[in-house]
């Protein structure tokens, strides 16, 4: 997994969370790897519980405080450690992609959210849950969008997607939402943030029909893979696992249009979706 990093414990109660834990464990004059071997863990998951890579489990909080003798400590302030934004399946995501030195999603029906606009996440959030309240709403799309600034950091990752053609003609937010979407992607990819490669319809069965994956790479830990259903998500690390993604991905690569020609097709789109909005506008004017 990533290699831990350092944080402020100023920052959030996660990270307050993470720096009591080494406190405690230096303070019982314990390695890392010490205190994984107790747990039952390895010593780099201890590093990640402390630097806030890794959220804390309640088994795992149960036995720091029984090890290090910190009175349930741990056990009392599970909430605050776990607290986040974003669902439980995926905040362990958002936090690795703020490390990985590469990124690439394999998206088949939707933009990858580091990559979405907030009216085209703002349609989506209001599709899959019509009755959440604005507040909560907006509070999603927020974070989603939050995600993002992993690009303009000193150390952004390399980012690539490879998108099914399926996405540029759903219309998704409207014709104004989806000219916006799409030259987002189009200028993200012409400043050199990101690679995108468009999948076309043409192509039929492809390797990755079976649904999403995103891979990470990191400097000093091993690849992971993330999939994702219906409330639901995994991370996986085994070699296994990681290699026939890697060949998925370099399949679906292989399959898709050039960057260039991708990013032809995107702004064609782009131009398609504003013709069309225009046109809708008029026609409410002369209606």
């Amino acid at each position: 997994m990533p290699k831990p990093k350092t944080l402020d414990p100023s920052q959030s109660t996660r990270a307050m969370y993470g720096a009591e834990l080494r406190y405690q464990r230096e303070r019982a004059g314990m390695s890392q790897e010490e205190l994984g071997a107790a747990m039952f863990v390895s010593g780099s998951f201890v590093g990640q519980l402390e630097s806030g890579a890794r959220r804390m489990r309640l088994e795992y909080a149960k036995a720091v405080d029984e090890i290090l003798g910190t009175d349930g400590f741990f056990v009392r302030n599970l909430e605050a450690a776990r607290a986040s934004p974003y669902s439980a399946h995926f905040a362990d995501v958002v936090d690795m992609e703020g490390m990985a030195e590469t990124i690439k999603d394999w998206a088949p029906t939707l933009v990858p959210g580091l990559l979405q606009t907030a009216a085209y996440t703002r349609a989506l959030v209001e599709a899959y849950d019509p009755f959440l309240p604005e507040e909560d709403v907006e509070a999603r799309v927020q974070a989603r969008l939050a995600r993002a600034h992993i690009f303009n950091g000193p150390n952004p990752p390399q980012y690539w997607a490879v998108l099914d053609e399926t996405i540029v003609r759903r219309s998704v937010g409207g014709p104004a939402a989806m000219a916006e979407q799409l030259h987002h992607i189009a200028a993200m990819a012409r400043r050199k943030k990101v690679i995108v490669q468009m999948l076309p319809l043409s192509e039929g069965a492809n390797a990755g029909l079976s649904g999403m994956f995103k891979m990470m790479t990191f400097a000093d830990a091993p690849a992971v893979v993330y999939v994702q259903g219906t409330e639901t998500g995994r991370l996986m690390d085994e070699p296994a696992v990681v290699t026939r993604s890697t060949l998925t991905y370099d399949l679906l690569g292989g399959a898709a249009l050039s960057p260039a020609a991708s990013l032809d097709l995107i702004e064609q789109a782009a131009k398609e979706y504003e013709d069309a909005h225009r046109a809708r506008s008029e026609d409410r004017d002369l209606a």
